[in-house]
């Protein structure tokens, strides 16, 4: 499939997906609930309600430890005088130690597909394939929010864990379930307030 083919297929998910969120929007406003659907899999708290099932990208925000590279760059020198020996290359030392303190700053990484779940708790994710523990980001933690509808993703930040970022054609229907479940449990909304 060409670049073109997959944007354009790419575009269409996204439109579909936002027409579903438009959907649920406007059907919340006439009063309807959020769906109830089945995790399979899943094991739930007392109380907890499933209303969304789907897959997505997922990615977390974060830095590391630097890990230094290990081993010595340089070169063997056949020296008329000295003989062959070996030549420590600096440059390239200070550039592997640059590199690797590049890449532990903080920036997306575990990029995964995952089976996503959105409870009436809060986000559960399984990473694909399935074998891996459930892993719970629960509503109360959640300190905030920004959707990229244009993209098709959301960024969620947590008080206790590292943001994770939610990507695909379900998340503006997300979105917008997320919205109503923190509203009705009077924690606020996703929308963006306006003064005046």
């Amino acid at each position: 499939m060409s670049w073109r083919k997959r944007r354009e297929a790419a575009e269409r998910s996204l439109l579909s997906g936002q027409r579903a969120a438009d959907e649920l929007a406007a059907a919340l406003r006439a009063g309807a609930r959020l769906p109830s659907v089945q995790a399979p899999g899943l094991p739930l708290d007392p109380g907890e309600v499933v209303h969304a099932y789907v897959f997505c990208d997922t990615a977390r925000f974060y830095g590391t430890d630097v890990v230094y590279p290990q081993g010595r760059v340089g070169y063997f020198e056949d020296h008329p005088t000295f003989g062959r020996r070996w030549v420590d290359n600096r440059q390239a030392e200070a550039r592997r130690c640059r590199e690797a303190e590049i890449d532990a700053q903080e920036r997306w990484r575990d990029h995964a597909t995952a089976r996503v779940v959105l409870t009436s708790h809060g986000f559960r994710l399984c990473p694909v394939p399935p074998g891996v523990e459930w892993l719970p980001f629960d509503h109360v933690l959640l300190t905030g929010a920004a959707p990229d509808p244009d993209r098709g993703q959301v960024m969620l930040s947590y008080s206790t864990c590292a943001p994770l970022l939610l990507t695909g054609a379900a998340v503006p229907w997300l979105v917008v379930a997320l919205d109503r479940l923190l509203v009705s449990s009077g924690r606020g909304s996703l929308a963006p307030r306006h003064n005046g």
